[in-house]
């Protein structure tokens, strides 16, 4: 398998270029990334009141013991969190794939938290009945140099969809932004031979959202305007590695001290 390979750089991750591994793009997602997120904020600290109210005894005498570790798993519980609900997702990710592609999925093999939405999955597959495409691909932007993968293109009623699967708590607005990326790259670099092809005329978007107790699949406006937005995040991302370096120069006075002409230019 050819495939595109990936670096994480200042916890953002980057796509290298097969053709030529000097050339590094940020992922669609890093990108979006770079979207105000202040829910995060309040949830995170949610979550470290949650985990030490709850857990009062163990960190209590934690904190007698070692101080500096009782502190880290309390700042550090909305990264658990995250990360069981990662890869509770990937898991799914990984069976949704092989069932896609008409593979057969044994429940008695799989763990007792993502059989449900094995189970609804199927549903989803015998419902909207699609044609998949493609499955997993790597998408690349010339223009505005990005890259990321995709889940699913496949035709739905005659239309062609390109589809992210989420088993998250809620389908939020920002995977319109992912999904706006995808649909206007230039290319898909096809992971079994590493060759490109144009990304096929796409209708719109739409999110499989799939949970323990239920699945749904709500369209996704993802169209030229919802790229615009998209395309000024990939900016601010630049300004944020990039851009914003040296713009504070150094100061011209300080402690009341004022430089003369010459040091404020050397400055």
């Amino acid at each position: 398998m050819v495939g595109v390979s990936t670096i994480k750089r200042g916890g953002s991750r980057f796509y290298v270029d097969p053709d030529d591994g000097r050339i590094k793009v940020p992922g669609v997602t890093s990108v979006v990334g770079m979207e105000p997120k202040p829910f995060l904020v309040f949830w995170a600290a949610k979550e470290a009141a949650d985990a030490a109210v709850d857990n009062w005894d163990i960190v209590s005498r934690l904190a007698e013991r070692d101080p500096v570790g009782a502190k880290d798993y309390i700042k550090n519980a909305h990264r658990r969190k995250s990360k069981a609900a990662s890869d509770l997702g990937t898991a799914a990710h990984t069976y949704f794939e092989k069932l896609a592609r008409g593979e057969s999925v044994n429940l008695r093999h799989v763990h007792a938290d993502v059989q449900p939405h094995i189970k609804h999955f199927r549903e989803f597959l015998e419902e909207m009945q699609p044609e998949f495409l493609y499955f997993e691909e790597t998408v690349w932007d010339d223009n505005i140099h990005v890259a990321g993968s995709f889940d699913a293109i496949a035709k739905i009623d005659g239309e062609t969809v390109i589809i992210d699967w989420k088993t998250s708590k809620a389908v939020y607005e920002s995977v319109a932004l992912q999904l706006s990326a995808y649909r206007y790259a230039s290319r898909i670099i096809l992971a079994d031979t590493g060759e490109s092809i144009p990304v096929p005329e796409i209708t719109g978007g739409a999110v499989l959202h799939v949970r323990p107790e239920a699945w749904a699949f709500h369209p996704i406006e993802c169209g030229r305007e919802v790229h615009e937005v998209f395309k000024a995040l990939r900016a601010v991302f630049e300004w944020d590695r990039e851009g914003k370096k040296g713009v504070v120069g150094k100061p011209i006075a300080s402690g009341g001290v004022r430089l003369t002409g010459t040091e404020r230019r050397a400055a």
